[in-house]
C-alpha cells in the first residue's frame, strides 16, 4: 500500500482567518465554507455588539498593582477584563479596542480617528449599562466571545486544510 503523504500545514491561510474569519478557506479555494464562517461569526459578534449598545468589546486601562498573575501591560488589563481575551480571536474587528487601549489619553473623550467606538465605558456608563440593560448587554459579551472563540477552531480548519479522503487506488484490497 502506498503511503499518503503527510499533510501540509498552511500557516498563511490560518493568519488570514486570523484578521478575518473564513478568509484562509477562500484563499485555500473553499469559498462557500469560507463565506459561511465570515457571515456566521461575523453576525455573531456584531449581534453580540448590538445587544451591549456597541459597549462590550474593549480592554480596560487599569491599576494593574492589585492583579493576582500579571501586574504589567498590557496583559494585566487583560486579567481585569477576561472577556477580550475571548473576543480578541475575532481578529481585525476587536483591533479598534487594542487601539483605543493603545493610545488612550484619560484627558481626551474620544480617539481622533475611531471616537468611542470600542474604548472602554467609564464607570457610570458601565454601571448604567449593566443596571438598565435587563442582561442583554451581558448576554451581549458573551456573544461576542463565543463568536471569537469559534473562529479559533475556523483558524485550526485553515492551518489543517481542507480533508481528503483516500482514494480508490491507495487503497489495498481486502482479502475474502
Amino acid at each position: 500500500m502506498d503511503q499518503v503523504p503527510p499533510r501540509t500545514i498552511d500557516r498563511f491561510a490560518g493568519l488570514l482567518s486570523f484578521l478575518i474569519p473564513g478568509l484562509g478557506q477562500v484563499y485555500q479555494g473553499r469559498i462557500v465554507k469560507g463565506l459561511l464562517y465570515l457571515v456566521c461569526l461575523y453576525a455573531l459578534f456584531f449581534y453580540g455588539m448590538k445587544l451591549g449598545s456597541f459597549k462590550n468589546v474593549y480592554l480596560p486601562t487599569s491599576d494593574t498593582s492589585q492583579n493576582m498573575f500579571f501586574t504589567w501591560k498590557p496583559l494585566g488589563d487583560v486579567e481585569n477584563r477576561l472577556h477580550f481575551a475571548g473576543q480578541f480571536w475575532i481578529g481585525v474587528a476587536a483591533w479598534p479596542a487594542l487601539i483605543q487601549y493603545a493610545t488612550f489619553e484619560k484627558n481626551e473623550p474620544r480617539h481622533k480617528l475611531l471616537g468611542t467606538w470600542q474604548r472602554a465605558p467609564e464607570d457610570d456608563e458601565l454601571n448604567r449599562l449593566q443596571r438598565n440593560g435587563d442582561k442583554q448587554w451581558d448576554l451581549g459579551w458573551v456573544y461576542t466571545v463565543i463568536a471569537g472563540v469559534l473562529n479559533i477552531l475556523v483558524i485550526y480548519d485553515a492551518v489543517a486544510g481542507p480533508a481528503v479522503r483516500e482514494s480508490d487506488k491507495q487503497k489495498e484490497p481486502t482479502a475474502p
